[in-house]
């Protein structure tokens, strides 16, 4: 049983938000809640549900990055990518042409999470780049199994955060995160899991190509970047 009385009011009501549940090759297999989605007891039997990550960056090329609210049930505190969550099981969001579903859902969050205004990242400005299949412990009841859509954006956003949802965020070069890659565990810094497998494996690189980042969009493959 959730003792759910020792977790935030507005988190738990969140807990009720019904995720895309799918299978290994993102097929949709029906819904179920973020709560079912994110219990370790589920996920080791292979529940797998969609999610999507965003990294935005400014115009000189600076990377902004979130730290996750205390309040949150999974990687409280931790740090990690500009925003991540999941598309919901709604018209909009289940929209399989063009990633049209999750675009919504990132644009959606990006507005609830940290303020910052849909006209601001237009649907189409999100830039699609691939999948990930990874999966990730947080505590011992809660983690993460997920086939994560990943979207990069530049330009000027205008944050006003949510602090149930997003402690603070600072923009990093690309020197700077490396740094906090370095020292992190030796400062105690927290980096969420999907975080660490996405700037470890991809992220430089298209770091390095923001202005030519269509030759880097892979709408066939995912990468399964799972625990060995």
């Amino acid at each position: 049983m959730v003792e759910w009385n020792m977790y935030d009011e507005e988190q738990v009501r969140l807990m009720g938000e019904m995720c895309i549940v799918v299978d290994e090759n993102d097929r949709p297999l029906g819904g179920d809640s973020k709560k079912n989605c994110h219990l370790m007891t589920n996920i080791n039997t292979g529940l797998l549900h969609r999610a999507f990550s965003v990294f935005i960056f400014n115009p000189e090329g600076k990377l902004l990055l979130q730290q996750r609210a205390d309040e949150k049930i999974t990687f409280p505190g931790y740090y990690t990518n500009t925003c991540c969550s999941h598309p919901l099981m709604t018209p909009e969001e289940t929209v399989e042409e063009n990633q049209a579903g999750a675009r919504k859902a990132a644009q959606r969050k990006l507005e609830h999470e940290l303020g910052i205004p849909a006209e601001e990242v237009p649907l189409e400005k999100l830039e699609f780049l691939t999948r990930i299949h990874y999966l990730a412990p947080s505590d011992g009841l809660w983690g993460e199994h997920e086939v994560d859509y990943i979207f990069i954006f530049q330009g000027d956003v205008t944050c006003n955060l949510n602090p149930n949802e997003v402690k603070s965020v600072k923009y990093v070069s690309k020197d700077e995160l490396k740094e906090l890659f370095e020292t992190a565990e030796s400062k105690g810094i927290l980096l969420t899991p999907w975080f660490r497998l996405i700037v470890e494996n991809f992220l430089y690189k298209w770091w390095d190509n923001l202005d030519n980042l269509a030759q880097f969009k892979d709408t066939k493959t995912i990468h399964r970047l799972l625990p060995q």
